[in-house]
């Protein structure tokens, strides 16, 4: 019944959209802490806050802006969430991964996701740009569970290949040409909003993660389902090694995602043409 009810959410909030816009975007761009202001790139904008959403989740996050944004960005039509929602704010997995099912029934055939991350793998450092290859999901839940609905694509969901390793390979051919080396790493997704002990940054690495988390897994696996290509990437804010860990910091993070920020807006500029 739940997910009969989320079908019908969804087919008001994008009835709601196409009443103010006929815009098919190719591309979905989902804008983690502090990446916000790719959203300035965009050219001929058309906001929604995400109040003026039916149905439509909002973030609470205060560095969260929550406005979906469709337009243009080097040529290629993409919408843009500026703001997404996360476990630790409360939310189901069904709301965190609702904006996924919009953008597909809106007509998008690959998913851009980033994030901020912390790292404890020696060999990544604050400031990198990061390819997600592969993640581990420790929220304890799942977005499909409950799942009736064939409409969105199959209960059992292969996840063999998370993240395409043809945007991968096509993201690292981009980054050579802008003199980045990005490496791939495993995302370990935590639910939050608590930061890791340093025990569990030791299990982290010990289970094969190279950085932590607390988005991006729900919104893969939906997207998956509903066979979008996804391409992950993440700024490490953060470096928690276990061994020299030091008190967290929010507006080093911020400041860290800032500084790295115009590298990655590049980044994607660059590689959009050729999705």
């Amino acid at each position: 019944m739940v997910f009969k009810e989320i079908k019908k959410n969804i087919e008001e909030t994008v009835s709601h959209i196409r009443k103010n816009t006929d815009f098919t975007p190719d591309i979905g761009i989902i804008l983690g802490t502090g990446l916000g202001d790719i959203a300035n790139q965009i050219e001929n904008p058309l906001i929604f806050s995400y109040e003026a959403l039916p149905h439509f989740p909002l973030s609470t996050v205060e560095f969260h802006k929550g406005r979906l944004i469709f337009g243009t960005l080097n040529k290629r039509k993409i919408v843009t969430m500026q703001g997404r929602m996360h476990y630790y704010e409360g939310y189901s997995m069904l709301d965190i991964t609702y904006p996924v099912r919009v953008m597909k029934f809106l007509g998008i055939k690959q998913l851009i996701i980033s994030n901020a991350s912390g790292t404890f793998n020696p060999e990544i450092r604050k400031g990198d740009i990061v390819l997600i290859q592969d993640h581990i999901n420790l929220l304890g839940h799942n977005p499909l569970i409950g799942y009736t609905e064939e409409i969105f694509g199959p209960r059992f969901v292969d996840m063999s290949e998370p993240y395409s390793r043809r945007l991968i390979d096509l993201a690292k051919k981009i980054g050579t040409e802008l003199n980045l080396q990005l490496k791939d790493v495993v995302y370990a997704a935590m639910t939050g909003p608590s930061l890791e002990t340093r025990a569990e940054y030791k299990f982290l690495r010990t289970v094969g993660a190279d950085i932590v988390g607390m988005s991006t897994v729900p919104e893969t696996i939906v997207a998956r389902q509903m066979g979008l290509e996804v391409l992950g990437l993440s700024i490490v804010t953060d470096e928690c090694y276990p061994e020299t860990l030091q008190p967290i910091d929010i507006d080093d993070i911020l400041k860290t995602a800032a500084n790295s920020e115009p590298i990655l807006t590049r980044l994607i500029l660059e590689i959009i043409p050729y999705f």
